[in-house]
Formats: structure tokens, C-alpha cells, sequence
């Protein structure tokens, strides 16, 4: 290896000059391709390479000019590249010749590196490489290469990816790099080896992404308890030595045992998920995507699978080596050796000892430092030329189309909109938004064998939901909802028994106690008892504990049932503004005993804490106030320590504490009451929007939205509606007169003139009689209000006040509308002699009449 290194030192980047004479070597090797047959001008500028190819590709005659051929220095750079793959193969005769220039689908050659466009689209999710990646495997059906152990002859552009949806995976790797380098990742496209599960995409020995456990965040540990100096020795242990030795060594036998058969089922699974040995291991040529550390606050290298779109580590067994790497700014060929995989790779691409770079002029001023730094020699003029050539060649611009994707085909995400994977026990089905009624986009089920037969737990997740469903569990006979925020009781999940038939079944909700005003954090209810937790409450109260009795009817007629109520309890928080003896900590309502217990909260240097008991005496809820006191009623114990305030011996407060503890159990019972209907509205709720299955649809999603659709058809209706009533008003004004004479097709001059003036006198004859219904209304209400208000003169005196009330509202209403038709006079007046020469204008520029009437 050292040796083909200083091979390709000394050869690997001839001057472009020199392409010429390089072009007319003949290397004694069964593998080099036939020569491009090139032109010069006098000064040595490529004009045109012309290569004959055996495979026949049909003509895209819809293909823009780039895709059909060449530029002047894309002609340049392929055979600058031509040079390049010459001297690769004259040192290395046993490796796999590089993909530098395949063709691409119009059977024109491209060099990979202008095969790429950065591209940043204007969904959310491909900003990150994990959308880029499953978009890519998702949406595009792979291929497979012609032949499994050589690299292939073409390389489809991006949008013809896109739009056939098909791809192989160095098309597939391409496409993705585009992504991330425009989503300003470090990617790069790798041609290499990998094994056959990879290249095939079988992920049946792989645990789903699902499956995999969450790396714990740091801290999450348990806390260690910090030993005090003065703490107090634990009592001796009297326990029998020996006996705890017996006991310990059976346990640890008995452990070993399990170990043991654990070890073997675990060593009979592994054999039966072996697979077979592939005949092409290490052959198999592949395509993946490189993404180095730097930028994106990317910490490490990595790989990522276009197939799968799931990331690897550089240390992953599944790629055994690499060819060469390239993306937009330049091609590198792999100098090391590969025989130990990919884990001790170097991806330092411009230090020469590593990696052999085809341009020269696009070294970056980060490489440059890096290749100083980790250069061999300590020749820092050697470095300077190997970084900043002058007049070197660089990477020609793309020559792809800008590389777009609509929102629909983004939400349609797989071919036909759904898409199947199977995992190591696990099935995976995946379906585009809004393709399904109910919102489902992905089910997972989980199997207890690899036969997948044995089914554990089906897994449904949903988006665009009314009801913010999230995700469905399946599981061991229990049913697990979980929600986002938006529903207005602020429900989290809900676990309940699967065909659950009884009236009070087993079941757990969460919610989202910062939503709710009451701050319920968790409910858990059966048919015996219902549990409670709160938080950040002000009355500290953060559980509840309610036993029931039996079900019974809760009244006559009426089928429902209600549990009775046997005992409450309640806990509340420490107040640190109340001394210890006086805050209640446990405050237990025995309602079918009809007694009340408080235990109060524990002073530090106490040992115990504080007791009360009240016996409430019969029909105490309906006395209130008026109950009489008795000394039996109370029962307590009380923890007085020499810094403590001393209990009061009097029994005011005692009774105004019981008195207190009875209203605060009736309203608790009515909590309680209010928790069950809560209960059976969500329950209603829960079947009505499962029937339903209704879906959240923008108002900017006009093809999905039905009311956006009904709107957009009622406006074009008004429009029409509107459009049709305009050229109802514009009607033929010379229709009439022409149907006395009997609409000949061709009028006389006579004939012309007495349309004229029989129109224009027709319009003379109206304009009077309106100003003339004008005038009459007009004088009609002048004269009513002036008899009005001579009667008015008269019988002022003798009039009542609703009388004069009515007379002045009649005389403000009359004088409006005296006011009003002067307006409409007065503004007739002016309008008829316009009225009418526009008239006399239309109809000389008639068509009719214009020429009969000049």
C-alpha cells in the first residue's frame, strides 16, 4: 500500500495540457474501457468527446439541452477525469474500476460531481437529516443493480427520480445528498461494500426504530443519599449469619440456573436468526451517504442507509469497504485499506495519504489546515502547492434541474400511499396523510417469534386528528389512547380493558394537570374504588382515594346504576406557614360509619404525629349549625414537644372543626359525583368521535376542506348569478320598435330614422311621467301635512300628550319624506337632459343605424 500511495503521489494529477498525450497511452490491462475519441483546438480546449456505447437508451426528446449534451469544460473535466481513471487503474489492477462519468438516462456522459444540486425545500421536516432520510426511503421504490458486484453503467438524475419514483441506490444516495447539503450538512455520496442484508434492504434481523429503547438523559439516575456525620446507627442486626449465607448461595445457584437456560434459548434463537453465507460477501457493490462531523453541531461521522433511511456508526459491520466518496465541489478515491471494514478509516479527504482527490482547486481553508496538521512530512512548501494550485480545474455547475417537490407529493410520502417493512418480530405498515378515514400513517405489530404468528401488541399511530388521537397500544387485553394537547377536559391517555362490557370497568386516564383547573394529573377507576392525583393545587391536596360499594339503581324508573360511597380519603402537602400539629396531612370520611379522621403532619424531631377522630351523630348534614356538641363525638391524640405550641383545651374550635369537616364531606362526596359524570362524558365522547373519525383539513388545503370548497362554489354562484343579472340589465333598448316593423334584417334609411325617433321620443315620453309621478307624490304629501297641521291648530288645546307625541313623529317623518322626493325631483331634473343624449349617442353608434343615419 505505501508504495501505490507514492504511485498515486507522483502521477495521479497531470496538468491539463498533457490531456492530450494522456489520451494516447495504452495500458496493457483487460480492463480499461475503450478511449473517448476527442477534438482540440489549436490551443488544446476540448470541443467535443464522443464515446460509442453498446447499451441502447430511448430519446427524451422533452429534456432540456444540459441533460442531451455537453458543455466546453464539462467536455474538459470528463476527460480530465478520464486521465484520472487511467492512472487509478494502472496502479490498482485488482480493485473495482471508480463511477466518475456514467451515463446518465439520455445516455450522455456526466461527471457525479454535477449530477448533485444543493437542495433546501420549504418543508419543516427536511431541515433535519432524519425527514431527509425517511422522505428519500419512503417515497422512492429501490432497485437493484444490474450486477450485485459492479458499480452501474448509469446514474439517473434527481428529478427523474422524483418523478418515476424508482431508483437504484447510488440514484437513491444522490438524491439524499442533495437534501442535506442543502440543509447545510456535510454529506457526501460513498461507493463502497456492504453485505448482503444491507444491499438488499432486509431488516428482518433488525429490532424496528420503534422497538428501540430511548438513551436516558444524564442525571436521571437514581440520587445517592449523602451520609450524614451524626446520624443515627441502625439497630443491630440479629439475623443469623449462616442462615442468610444458605440462603444467599441458593439464590445465587438458583441464578446461575436461570443464566444458564436464559444463555441457551438465547444461543438456539441466534442460530435460528443466522443467515446463510453469501457467496458475494465483500463483493457486493453499494452506495450510501457519508456525513461528517462539523457542521449541523454534528458531534461524530456517520453513515446513513438510503434504503432504510436509518443512520449506522463508522464502526457498523454491515459496510465492509469504500471505493470513493464525492459530492458537488469534488471526487475522492480511498487510498486505505479496507480489509478490517470501514472502523478504521481515516475521512480526512485532502490528506493525500488517505484519499487522492480528482480536483484540485476547491481544497477549503478548514482541509487545508487539516492536511498541514496531519501531513507526514514536515515540508510545509509541499503542502502550500498541494493545497493552492494555481490555475487548476474546477467542478462545472450542476446541469439538473432544479430538484422540486409538491405538498402533495410530500404527503403521499410512499408509492400508492402506503408502504410495508418487516422487522426482527415486528411488522411495520406505513400510509400517507389523509389516506385513510381515520387518520392511521403507521401500525406496528409486535410478534413473540420470528415466524410472526405468536401477535403481543399492535401499535396504531394517527395524525390530523379532531379528537388529537396520537396513538392506540394493543396489548395483553388492555387498549392505551394517548393524545396531544387541545381536548378541553386536557385528557393524556386512557387505558382501559378490551371489550369492557360491565357499566364500571377498569381503566386509567392521565391528563394535563397544567390544562385543567382542578390539576388532575392521573385517574384511576373500577368497579371498587377510584384513585386520584393532583398537582399544583392551593389547597395541596395531591390524592384521593374513593371505595365503593355495590352498584345499585339510583332511583326508581331509572336502569342507571351509582355506587355507593364507603370511604374517602384525601392527603394534602406540608404548609410550611402552620405549625405541624395543625396541618392536616390524611383526612379520611368513613361515610357508612359516619366518622371523620385527621392525621396531621409530623414535626421534624418528632417520631409520631398528631391524631383526630370525629363521630358525627345521625342526620348531622341536615342540622348544619344547630348540631349539639357532645364530648364523645371527638377522639384525639396530640404530640406536644417542647418547642411546639401547646393545644388549646378549649372546644369551640373542635366543633367549629367538625362543623367545618361536614360541609367539606358533602362537597367532597359532590366532587366525587362530578369525577364519575366527567368520567361517562369522556366515555360518550370517546365512542361518538371513534364513529365519526373525523380530520383536522387547512383552509389552505382547498382540494380536502369541504366547507373552503363549498364556500369557493356558493362565491362562484353569486359571480354567475351576478354576471347574468349585468346582461339582463344591458338589454337591446331598440328590441321593442324593431318588433313593430317586423324585424327586417336590413333597415331602411326611412326606417332607420323612425326607430330613432320613436326611441328617443319613448325615452322623453318616460323621463316626463317618472318627473311627473315625482311631482304628484310630492304635492300628496304636502297637502296631508299641511290638513295635519291645521288640525292640529285646532284641537291643540283639547289634545292629549301620546295625541301631540304622535303628531310630532308623523310631521318628522312627512317632512323627511317630503325632503327626499324634492331630492329625487331635483336630481331628475338634471339627470333626463344627459339621459337622453346619451341615448341619441348610442343610437348614431349603433351598428344598425350608423350607416342609414350619416
Amino acid at each position: 500500500m505505501p508504495a501505490a500511495v507514492a504511485a498515486m503521489k507522483s502521477g495521479a494529477m497531470a496538468p491539463i495540457a498533457e490531456i492530450q498525450s494522456q489520451n494516447k497511452l495504452e495500458v496493457a490491462s483487460g480492463e480499461v474501457t475503450a478511449e473517448p475519441a476527442a477534438q482540440y483546438d489549436d490551443v488544446g480546449q476540448l470541443i467535443i468527446i464522443k464515446q460509442e456505447v453498446e447499451q441502447k437508451v430511448e430519446p427524451f426528446e422533452d429534456m432540456p439541452i444540459s441533460y442531451k449534451h455537453n458543455t466546453n469544460k464539462e467536455g474538459l473535466v470528463i476527460a480530465y477525469a478520464e486521465n484520472f481513471r487511467r492512472q487509478y487503474v494502472h496502479l490498482f489492477r485488482d480493485r473495482q474500476p471508480l463511477i466518475l462519468y456514467p451515463l446518465n438516462e439520455c445516455g450522455v456522459e456526466k461527471l457525479v460531481c454535477t449530477t448533485m444540486k444543493p437542495t433546501l425545500l420549504s418543508f419543516k421536516q427536511l431541515y433535519h437529516w432524519q425527514g431527509c432520510a425517511e422522505f428519500v426511503a419512503d417515497y422512492i421504490t429501490m432497485e437493484q443493480l444490474p450486477v450485485a458486484y459492479k458499480v452501474p453503467p448509469t446514474l439517473t438524475s434527481p428529478t427523474t427520480v422524483l418523478k418515476n419514483q424508482t431508483g437504484t441506490c447510488f440514484d437513491m444516495s444522490n438524491l439524499l445528498c442533495c437534501f442535506l447539503l442543502g440543509a447545510g450538512y456535510d454529506a457526501y455520496v460513498v461507493s463502497g461494500y456492504a453485505t448482503k442484508e444491507i444491499c438488499l434492504a432486509d431488516e428482518t434481523r433488525e429490532i424496528c426504530p420503534l422497538l428501540e429503547p430511548k438513551e436516558k438523559e444524564e442525571g436521571d439516575g437514581a440520587k445517592k443519599t449523602e451520609k450524614k456525620k451524626y446520624a443515627v446507627k441502625p439497630p443491630r442486626d440479629l439475623t443469623s449469619k449462616f442462615e442468610r449465607k444458605m440462603r444467599l448461595k441458593a439464590e445465587a445457584k438458583e441464578a446461575e440456573q436461570q443464566e444458564q437456560l436464559r444463555l441457551e434459548k438465547q444461543q438456539q434463537l441466534q442460530e435460528g436468526e443466522t443467515a446463510e453465507p453469501d457467496p458475494l460477501y465483500g463483493l457486493r457493490v453499494h452506495s450510501w451517504i457519508l456525513i461528517k462531523a462539523g457542521k449541523r453541531e454534528v458531534p461524530d461521522d456517520f453513515f446513513i442507509e438510503p434504503f432504510t433511511g436509518r443512520d449506522h456508526p463508522q464502526t457498523s459491520t454491515g459496510f465492509l469497504g469504500i471505493e470513493s466518496v464525492w459530492n458537488h465541489t469534488n471526487y475522492w478515491a480511498n487510498m486505505q485499506d479496507c480489509s478490517n471494514g470501514c472502523v478504521d478509516l481515516n475521512f480526512n479527504l485532502y490528506n493525500t495519504v488517505y484519499w487522492e482527490y480528482l480536483m484540485e482547486g476547491v481544497v477549503s481553508l478548514r482541509d487545508a489546515a487539516d492536511v498541514r496538521e496531519e501531513m507526514l512530512d514536515d515540508d510545509d512548501d509541499e503542502a502550500d502547492e498541494a493545497v493552492d494550485e494555481p490555475n487548476s480545474l474546477d467542478v462545472p455547475a450542476a446541469w439538473i434541474l432544479p430538484v422540486e417537490i409538491t405538498a402533495k407529493q410530500f404527503e403521499s410520502r410512499c408509492p400508492e400511499g402506503k408502504k410495508t417493512i418487516l422487522y426482527k418480530k415486528a411488522l411495520m405498515e406505513k400510509y400517507a396523510q389523509y389516506l385513510l378515514s381515520d387518520g392511521l400513517v403507521t401500525r406496528l405489530q409486535v410478534f413473540e417469534d420470528l415466524e410472526q404468528k405468536e401477535l403481543l401488541r399492535t401499535e396504531e399511530y394517527f395524525t390530523n386528528r379532531v379528537d388529537q388521537l396520537r396513538r392506540r397500544i394493543d396489548e395483553e387485553g388492555f387498549i392505551t389512547e394517548e393524545f396531544n394537547e387541545g381536548r378541553l377536559c386536557g385528557l393524556q391517555s386512557h387505558r382501559y380493558r378490551k371489550n369492557e362490557t360491565a357499566p364500571f370497568g377498569e381503566r386509567t386516564m392521565h391528563f394535563y394537570h397544567h390544562i385543567r383547573v382542578d390539576g388532575m394529573s392521573m385517574r384511576s377507576d373500577t368497579a371498587t374504588e377510584m384513585i386520584e392525583n393532583y398537582v399544583g393545587r392551593e389547597d395541596r391536596r395531591y390524592y384521593r382515594r374513593v371505595l365503593f360499594g355495590p352498584p345499585v339503581k339510583r332511583s326508581a324508573g331509572k336502569d342507571t346504576l351509582q355506587r355507593p360511597i364507603l370511604k374517602i380519603t384525601e392527603k394534602f402537602g406540608r404548609n410550611a406557614a402552620v405549625e405541624a400539629n395543625e396541618d392536616v396531612d390524611t383526612c379520611v370520611f368513613v361515610i357508612a360509619e359516619d366518622k371523620v379522621t385527621l392525621k396531621y403532619h409530623r414535626n421534624k424531631e418528632g417520631v409520631t404525629s398528631s391524631t383526630r377522630e370525629y363521630y358525627k351523630p345521625p342526620e348531622a348534614d341536615e342540622k348544619g349549625p344547630t348540631l349539639v356538641w357532645s364530648n364523645e363525638m371527638t377522639q384525639s391524640f396530640q404530640v406536644v414537644l417542647p418547642a411546639s405550641k401547646k393545644p388549646s383545651k378549649k372546644t369551640v374550635p373542635i366543633y367549629q372543626e367538625m362543623i367545618h369537616l361536614i360541609k367539606q364531606e358533602q362537597k367532597t362526596i359532590k366532587s366525587v359525583r362530578l369525577s364519575e359524570e366527567e368520567t361517562e362524558e369522556i366515555l360518550q365522547e370517546r365512542i361518538e368521535q371513534c364513529l365519526a373519525s373525523e380530520l383536522v383539513v387547512s383552509v389552505y388545503d382547498t382540494e380536502r376542506n369541504d366547507k373552503a370548497l363549498k364556500h369557493r362554489q356558493e362565491q362562484e354562484k353569486i359571480a354567475e348569478e351576478e354576471k347574468n343579472k349585468k346582461k339582463e340589465s344591458e338589454m337591446d333598448y331598440l328590441a321593442p320598435f324593431l318588433q313593430q316593423i317586423g324585424c327586417p334584417e336590413r333597415l331602411t334609411t326611412s326606417q332607420a330614422f323612425r326607430l330613432k325617433e320613436d326611441c328617443l321620443s319613448d325615452l322623453k315620453q318616460r323621463l316626463i311621467d317618472k318627473a311627473n309621478l315625482i311631482q304628484l307624490r310630492f304635492e300628496k304629501e304636502t297637502s296631508e301635512l299641511h290638513k295635519r297641521q291645521q288640525e292640529y291648530q285646532h284641537k291643540q288645546v283639547a289634545m292629549t300628550k301620546e295625541d301631540e307625541e304622535e303628531y310630532f313623529n308623523y310631521c318628522s317623518e312627512a317632512m323627511f319624506r317630503i325632503h327626499i322626493l324634492e331630492m329625487r325631483l331635483n336630481r331628475h331634473k338634471q339627470t333626463a337632459p344627459n339621459k337622453y343624449m346619451a341615448m341619441e349617442q348610442k343610437l348614431r353608434q349603433d351598428k344598425r343605424l350608423s350607416d342609414m343615419l350619416l
